[in-house]
């Protein structure tokens, strides 16, 4: 079953169930060629939370971040407008696998500069700049997307 397939049954089961917060919590795995890489993510499915992002935080744990999962493939950027902490961002596609890695530095000024991976994706996931080249995140690395309590 494709990644894609397997992300999108467990959005659903994710999206049509009883909203507590917007701020609700899933796992996201990623997996390189030496380690996992366990995240604890924001889910982003509503087009609000997609908007808002992590605008106004002015913190991010070490290993937490926001996951934006579409359903179908999108080539839409992201920016940093009001978003105080520097940022890493890694694409996926439906095959789970990360096509693009970007660093996102915070932007007050209007317009700010727009980050995409330059090709379709489904998914991308935010975390504390440099994070991924830490952990040694990888394009071409798998992404398994867990939905928790779904």
């Amino acid at each position: 079953m494709s990644a894609l397939l397997v992300a999108m049954i467990a959005l659903t089961a994710y999206a049509a169930r009883p909203r507590q917060d917007l701020n609700e919590r899933a796992e996201l795995v990623i997996t390189t060629d030496k380690d996992e890489v366990l995240l604890e993510v924001e889910v982003a499915v509503a087009d609000e939370e997609r908007r808002r992002g992590l605008m106004g935080r002015d913190h991010l744990a070490p290993n937490d971040g926001m996951a934006f999962v579409f359903d179908e493939p999108v080539s839409s950027g992201f920016w940093m407008k009001d978003t105080l902490v520097p940022l890493s961002i890694a694409f996926w596609d439906e095959e789970g696998r990360i096509v693009a890695i970007l660093d996102m530095d915070p932007c007050e000024a209007d317009p700010c500069p727009v980050y995409g991976p330059g090709t379709a994706y489904v998914g991308a996931v935010e975390v504390r700049q440099g994070l991924f080249e830490f952990r040694g995140v990888e394009v071409g690395d798998r992404v398994e997307f867990l939905i928790a309590n779904a």
